[in-house]
């Protein structure tokens, strides 16, 4: 079995940021998928689950009431390591193109009287929300992005290099 693209990036390097995980073509439209990164991985303790399910439905209505961008959201939702996100996008834009539309959804998380969507016939775990949390990590992921725009690492993988057979495969130890 082949290993997937997003476990070529080197895990142990990457820095919270926006960055293009992959470009697919369906049809004759090119799809993209972005790794919205607030946590590094295996250093910094993961996101709360309950804050993380607030900041998915938080960021998700923002991105999709978002008059310039609505039409091109697919889809936002958490990664299963709880270290970020996951935003695909119709059309092919790198990452620092989005710096902006990323930068105000997380800024109108501290505008929220309540979480959208959390009523028992919306939410698949409607118990498990926490605002207060979601809140607090927008605003951390707000001022690193601010901190950080002008810095390569917050919109480039870093890469994993790997040891090639004789034969030319990659070589995977594990």
């Amino acid at each position: 079995m082949e290993l997937i693209q997003s476990f070529s990036v080197d895990h142990t390097k990457i820095v919270p940021g926006i960055f293009t995980s992959r470009v697919d073509t369906v049809g004759d439209k090119k799809v993209t998928t972005y790794d919205i990164r607030l946590k590094r991985p295996n250093v910094e303790p993961v996101i709360d689950a309950s804050a993380m399910h607030s900041l998915e439905h938080l960021i998700a209505t923002t991105l999709r009431n978002d008059p310039e961008w609505k039409d091109e959201v697919i889809y936002w939702g958490p990664m299963g390591c709880m270290t970020g996100f996951y935003l695909i996008l119709k059309n092919d834009r790198p990452s620092r193109e989005i710096y902006g539309l990323i930068l105000n959804a997380f800024k109108a998380v501290a505008n929220a009287k309540e979480v959208p969507g959390t009523a028992p016939e919306n939410c698949g775990y409607y118990r498990m929300h926490n605002l207060e949390m979601a809140k607090y990590y927008a605003a951390e992921f707000v001022r690193y992005l601010k901190a950080n725009a002008g810095k390569d690492e917050i919109f480039e993988y870093p890469k994993t290099n790997r040891l090639t057979t004789d034969d030319g495969r990659d070589f995977y130890d594990s």
